[in-house]
């Protein structure tokens, strides 16, 4: 079934006042609003420039290279609930997915390549949930880290993202990944995946896994090896 008739289905056993008057005007108004942004964003973007971050947010690309983080024992501690946090976002992403089913916009560029059926359908943006997850996930990781790092476990990847001198993680990368995330969340808008509201439906989602991940998978304790 199609999001439309989801939606009917829900008017049915909801006050067709919740449905009728709310979402549809809403999702109307997205519709033209994401096709707006594309269209206006088109002359001036190259494709192969949003298809590269839409490449580097891939999670049969962003899952191995999370692996890196073995290359640096104290990030090691920082390895499982991220990778769980991964895991779980894309699990969950696809089961909303599956129960919206909400379809993907007509002027989809034609490169995408779904990689399972939940893949064909909009609403939420995975790949907005998945770099607004590491997003957050860099934020609140760098931000209970406290302790001086001990120098015999630094390596060559701890240069890269820890101060020299206290061991945090450099606030320019903080900076850096959320620069990712945003303009990797705004290219699926822009490539026409997405609708604004997948896109920022999927952002959300993101921010609160990674709140999931450091109140229950225990990112403040044992961070960096202190």
């Amino acid at each position: 079934p199609s999001f439309e008739f989801r939606l009917k289905s829900l008017t049915a056993v909801m006050s067709p006042s919740t449905v009728a008057i709310f979402v549809g005007p809403i999702l109307t108004v997205d519709a033209a609003v994401s096709r707006a942004i594309h269209t206006a964003a088109k002359p001036f973007l190259p494709p192969f420039l949003l298809l590269l971050l839409e490449i580097s947010a891939d999670f049969r690309f962003s899952f191995p290279v999370s692996l890196s983080l073995l290359l640096s024992p104290p990030l090691r501690a920082f390895l499982v609930p991220f990778l769980l946090g991964l895991l779980f976002d894309l699990i969950f992403v696809g089961i909303v997915k599956l129960i919206f089913r909400r379809a993907r916009p007509a002027y989809n560029h034609p490169s995408m390549s779904a990689a399972v059926p939940a893949d064909h359908y909009s609403f939420p943006s995975g790949h907005a949930s998945r770099v607004f997850f590491v997003a957050a996930s860099v934020h609140f990781f760098s931000a209970v880290v406290e302790a001086p790092m001990v120098s015999p476990s630094y390596t060559f990847l701890d240069g890269w993202v820890r101060d020299h001198n206290d061991g945090d993680v450099k606030g320019e990368v903080v900076v850096a990944v959320w620069i990712w995330a945003t303009l990797t969340a705004i290219s699926r808008i822009l490539l026409g995946r997405h609708y604004v509201l997948d896109v920022a439906a999927g952002a959300c989602l993101g921010i609160l896994e990674a709140l999931f991940a450091l109140r229950f998978l225990r990112f403040d304790e044992k961070i960096f090896g202190r």
